[in-house]
């Protein structure tokens, strides 16, 4: 992979953009966007999509910093330098539609996955954090785009701490790994190999989302209504979460 510079406009801001491109094996090729600072990525993935008509190649806005980084609900997502902060768009290979929540979570799989092979054991808090010891060391954040009735892309933003310095409750892969394998390089083509073969789990049977539940953080979940906590049963096939509290049961949604 090699990187060329070319100017690109982001926040109202002149930057140096590098271009790149990344192949993976079953998506091809990807075209990335590397932003040495900007407001979102998000932000700045989408005002990409406007701009262009080829919806058929995946891509990706990188940045070395955010400004406005947003994590569920809108809350701030603190981006500063030294972390994979990235926002993806890939083509729904699918015949039928797709929740969500089901994105979130094969993604959230595919990158613990990758993670656990370098031996950091992560635990995956419901619906878009990926945990170790208790401690945030990424989020995920899936988002649908559908023309009229039909899925045509999925979207995904995700924030993972490698080298940067990280709030009071998260962990960065600097404290894991050993500094050669704490690499924001080595972090961004994992995280696009984990989005492409979160797409093949969607693609197939539901059985990975067992695999999602070996590793769920923890058994209870707080009740919104201050009264006791839910017991978690399991995940729906939609990717919900199955709560249960004396004989109540309930299901929790948190993706539109």
């Amino acid at each position: 992979m090699t990187w060329t510079a070319r100017p690109h406009r982001c926040g109202g801001r002149q930057l140096a953009l590098h271009h790149r491109r990344f192949r993976t094996k079953h998506l091809g090729t990807w075209n990335l966007r590397w932003l040495p600072v900007c407001s979102s990525t998000e932000i700045s993935l989408a005002e990409w999509l406007q701009e262009t008509s080829d919806l058929a190649r995946p891509r990706a806005v990188v940045a070395g910093r955010q400004r406005r980084g947003v994590g569920q609900r809108g809350r701030h997502w603190q981006s500063p330098t030294g972390g994979v902060w990235l926002s993806a768009a890939m083509p729904w290979p699918g015949q039928s539609a797709t929740a969500a929540g089901l994105l979130g979570l094969a993604v959230a799989l595919e990158l613990a996955n990758r993670l656990e092979r370098q031996g950091v054991p992560v635990q995956i808090k419901w619906p878009n954090d990926l945990l170790v010891e208790g401690r945030k060391l990424a989020g995920v954040l899936p988002r649908l785009v559908h023309r009229g009735p039909q899925l045509r892309l999925v979207r995904c933003g995700i924030g993972l701490n490698v080298m940067n310095t990280v709030p009071t409750g998260a962990i960065a892969l600097r404290e894991l790994l050993p500094r050669s394998d704490a690499s924001v390089e080595i972090w961004v083509g994992e995280l696009l190999l984990s989005l492409e073969r979160s797409l093949q789990l969607l693609a197939g049977s539901s059985a990975w989302l067992q695999l999602v539940e070996d590793r769920l953080w923890s058994d209870q979940v707080s009740s919104s209504d201050n009264g006791p906590s839910w017991t978690i049963e399991g995940l729906s096939p939609r990717g919900g979460l199955l709560l249960r509290r004396g004989q109540q049961r309930t299901e929790w949604i948190r993706w539109p």
